[in-house]
């Protein structure tokens, strides 16, 4: 479980975007008391892109 800030930066991403994209119900924040927290591996997944390959 990382920070918005810790997540976005490993993403090289704003944490507007994460914050957006919890809001928007792709990512999957946990409150921890006051704090919000991430699972790095959940949010890679859900932002992850497919590229179809060209052939």
């Amino acid at each position: 479980m990382v920070s918005l800030t810790v997540a976005a930066e490993t993403l090289g991403i704003s944490t507007k975007t994460v914050r957006r994209r919890i809001a928007d119900g792709t990512v999957r924040g946990y409150r921890v008391g006051r704090l919000i927290r991430l699972d790095l591996d959940e949010v890679r997944e859900a932002l992850a892109v497919v590229i179809p390959s060209a052939g």
